[in-house]
């Protein structure tokens, strides 16, 4: 079951949400990546990366190489983009890591967050599952996660709930683009 993966130019396996993990996380045994990595695995320009960080929604490269955690930061702002406001993306992460440039004040590491995501938006894909059923399933993926003060899960599990129904609708817009040009063409007889 082969998807693209959430956000990025990357297919892994739907059905194996801990390979994708694994598949992100090995473009880091050497260190860092630079931003012509990043750009590439996510289907964004370079300069669009480096304007990101001057506007402080993510901390600056080390050497100028993005560390994972970095790459999922950029990850899930380019995969809520079509849906949402950079402005309401930047609130939404601030609600639960504080400072966007400031990764000392996080209660999620970006990339936790980002694969509980990527196993949540795995089971769920194509599916109508009710907000009880989600809710069931985002608690489920954030099993392994240990907050750093009271009431940090609930925020987590909230902010992930956003991110999959903001996925969903930029899908959801997709397709109905999608279906709207096929329209389109079967009427001017192409």
């Amino acid at each position: 079951m082969e998807w693209k993966i959430p956000g990025t130019t990357l297919t892994g396996r739907r059905d194996r949400p801990d390979i994708v993990e694994d598949q992100i996380r090995s473009m880091f045994l050497g260190g860092g990546i630079v931003r012509s990595q990043v750009a590439a695995v996510t289907g964004l320009e370079a300069h669009t990366v480096q304007n990101w960080v001057k506007r402080g929604f993510l901390a600056p490269p080390v050497g100028k190489r993005y560390s994972c955690r970095q790459l999922c930061r950029i990850i899930i702002i380019n995969l809520l983009k079509s849906a949402m406001t950079l402005e309401q993306i930047c609130e939404l992460l601030s609600y639960i890591n504080g400072h966007l440039d400031d990764e000392s004040d996080d209660s999620i590491d970006d990339a936790e967050l980002y694969f509980a995501f990527v196993d949540v938006a795995s089971r769920i894909d194509g599916t109508k599952a009710d907000l009880a059923e989600l809710h069931g399933i985002i608690h489920e993926a954030l099993a392994r996660y240990r907050e750093p003060q009271p009431g940090a899960r609930e925020r987590v599990e909230k902010v992930v709930m956003i991110m999959l129904i903001a996925w969903e609708a930029s899908n959801l817009q997709q397709t109905a683009q999608s279906l709207f040009t096929a329209l389109n063409d079967t009427e001017k007889g192409e």
